[in-house]
């Protein structure tokens, strides 16, 4: 079963990454014409499910590729081709970093991929490292975000008229490091630990099934607990904190990215993950499923594409302000479906999207 989860490509993780990409859709678009919280309360409900959760189910499965991309270094592998596998990741931090940048240039300010970039650089340095040292990483990484989040301003950066919207100092060598690691849309500090949980998951055996059935458990157990004790605790710390500071410690949103939010989100990562492997094992031959694969590997052009594509829809029609969730709901669903027609055209005659082949080009 080992060998053959190191060489057949499963197929389940590429579906996942379609579903993470349509929830970043769901909320990017959102945001971007402006039409959070206006629309039907379950329409509100329903698009909110996946602020926060879409990204970090996006992010664990980027640390679930690496740690299958570099197994043979891992599984006995010789000096040079650790190095080897070092050498690639650097490569392509560095291009994920150059691009994230350039669209934050071009005007995208919840730009990921710079980010990503560095998680990948951050994760180079432990593809060999055991399991037990990476938890522990993991949990300094988690009481430091707390210990900054409680002792720092976090909205320091921020328009203080638009908090979370406009970043003032980007481009400060200070704003920038304060932003990348600790208050921007998704700090090194605690955002490293969903890459570093993908990297641990990758290291299983997703191919048994009581192996995904332990995951499962483990990960509703989990995320039931962690979102009824955040609101025990929220109820409780009224006595004593108002309202908001009551959010921003117990909440289980993105902002701040607290520890019981991280919980929570890695959490149903797992779940969604699981989810999508047995989906495609029991219908692998639907064309839909088949569909949704092919969607998930171009993910890198998918996210690109939202930004110029997508965006440059909306600026022409002009419903980049307050416009509802319907309207932003509906057009998500149309761009997404335009993404999976895409991917199965371009799917026939190419192996990767074109994003994908540029950065496979440059580092290789």
């Amino acid at each position: 079963m080992i060998k053959q989860l190191q060489t057949k490509r499963i197929e389940g993780l590429d579906f996942a990454r379609a579903l993470a990409m349509f929830g970043m859709l769901i909320v990017n678009f959102k945001i971007i014409m402006g039409a959070a919280g206006r629309g039907s309360d379950w329409l509100i409900w329903f698009t909110g499910l996946f602020e926060g959760r879409a990204s970090a189910t996006f992010v664990t499965l980027a640390g679930i590729g690496v740690a299958l991309m570099t197994r043979k270094a891992r599984n006995g592998g010789d000096l040079s081709t650790i190095k080897e596998n070092k050498v690639k990741l650097w490569k392509r931090s560095a291009f994920l970093f150059i691009l994230g940048l350039l669209l934050y240039i071009a005007d995208w300010t919840g730009d990921i991929l710079h980010y990503y970039g560095v998680y990948m650089l951050i994760a180079s340095f432990l593809i060999v490292a055991s399991t037990k040292f990476m938890i522990i990483i993991s949990s300094l990484f988690l009481i430091t975000t707390q210990v900054l989040q409680v002792t720092m301003n976090y909205l320091k950066g921020w328009h203080p008229d638009q908090p979370f919207m406009e970043y003032l100092d980007f481009w400060t060598i200070e704003g920038f490091l304060r932003n990348l690691l600790f208050n921007g849309y998704h700090p090194v500090f605690p955002w490293i630990c969903f890459f570093l949980l993908g990297m641990i998951l990758g290291r299983l055996d997703l191919s048994k099934k009581a192996v995904r059935n332990k995951m499962l458990f483990i990960s509703i157990i989990l995320l039931i607990t962690i979102e009824v004790l955040s609101k025990i605790l929220m109820q409780l710390s009224l006595s004593v904190l108002d309202g908001k500071s009551a959010e921003f410690l117990f909440q289980t949103g993105p902002i701040p990215p607290n520890i019981l939010y991280m919980l929570s989100n890695s959490a149903s990562a797992i779940i969604v993950i699981v989810a999508s492997i047995y989906i495609v094992e029991n219908f692998s031959s639907h064309w839909l499923t088949k569909s949704l694969i092919k969607t998930g590997q171009l993910t890198l052009t998918h996210y690109v594409s939202h930004v110029f594509i997508g965006v440059g829809i909306l600026t022409l029609l002009n419903r980049l302000e307050n416009q509802t969730l319907a309207f932003s709901f509906v057009f998500t669903l149309l761009f997404f479906v335009a993404s999976i027609l895409f991917s199965v055209l371009w799917s026939r005659k190419f192996k990767r999207g074109p994003i994908e082949w540029v950065m496979r080009k440059i580092t290789k």
